[in-house]
C-alpha cells in the first residue's frame, strides 16, 4: 500500500535536502517514511520532484558559496586567536586555571590553494606544464626517422637476441615472472 503525499512530511524534507547533505536514506528514517515512498511521490507528483531539485540547487548554492569562501582565506592567509591556559593542580588534585590568555596568530597564505585557483579560474596564463623529450645517444634522434616497418625489424631482432635458445615454456615462465613483479610494483601482487 503506498503511503499517500503529504505536504507537511515534503516540507520537513524540503527542510533537511535545504540543511545539510544527508543521504535519502536518513531523510527518509528522519520524517517516517521508506525509500519507495519517496521515489513514489518524486515520480507521481512534478511539484515536489522541482521542489526537491531546487532544494538540492540551494544547498549547492550555499556550499560554493562556503567554498568560496575558504579559498579566499586560504589564498590571503587569516588570523585566529588562540587562547593558552596555564593550570595547576588544586586542592583536591583537579587542574585549576593559573592563567589564560588569548594570543592573535595568523595562517599563512597557502601555496596550494593559491596554485588551485591560478590554473583553475585563470588556465590560458596559468598551466601546469610538463613536457617530457626523449632523444637518443648525444641527443641523436631516438628512432633515426625509420619507418614502422624498419623499427619493427628492429625490434624482432633484438626480441631474437633476448630470448635466442629459450623455450615457448621458458618465454612463458619469463613472462609470468615479468607480471609478477609488474603486479607488486602496482600493488595488485604479494610482496
Amino acid at each position: 500500500m503506498k503511503k499517500k503525499y503529504n505536504k507537511k512530511v515534503a516540507e520537513r524534507i524540503l527542510a533537511m535536502i535545504r540543511a545539510d547533505t544527508y543521504t535519502i536514506t536518513e531523510v527518509c528514517n528522519n520524517v517516517g517514511i521508506s525509500r519507495q515512498t519517496f521515489y513514489n511521490w518524486l515520480n507521481d507528483n512534478p511539484e515536489f520532484a522541482q521542489a526537491v531539485e531546487d532544494a538540492n540547487n540551494e544547498l549547492l548554492d550555499k556550499m560554493n558559496i562556503e567554498a568560496k569562501k575558504s579559498l579566499m582565506k586560504k589564498i590571503k592567509g587569516y588570523d585566529v586567536i588562540e587562547t593558552h591556559v596555564t593550570t595547576v593542580p588544586g586542592k583536591d588534585g583537579n587542574p585549576v586555571i593559573k592563567e589564560q590568555k588569548n594570543v592573535k596568530k595568523h595562517i599563512a597564505a597557502d601555496t596550494a590553494a593559491i596554485i588551485f585557483t591560478l590554473t583553475n579560474r585563470d588556465p590560458e596564463r596559468w598551466k601546469n606544464r610538463h613536457s617530457t623529450e626523449v632523444t637518443g645517444k648525444d641527443g641523436k634522434d631516438l628512432m633515426e626517422n625509420k619507418s614502422l616497418d624498419e623499427l619493427n625489424q628492429e625490434l624482432n631482432h633484438l626480441l631474437n637476441i633476448i630470448y635466442a635458445g629459450k623455450t615457448d615454456e621458458e618465454l612463458n615462465k619469463d613472462i609470468e615472472e615479468m607480471q609478477r613483479k609488474l603486479d607488486i610494483e602496482n600493488g595488485f601482487g604479494s610482496h
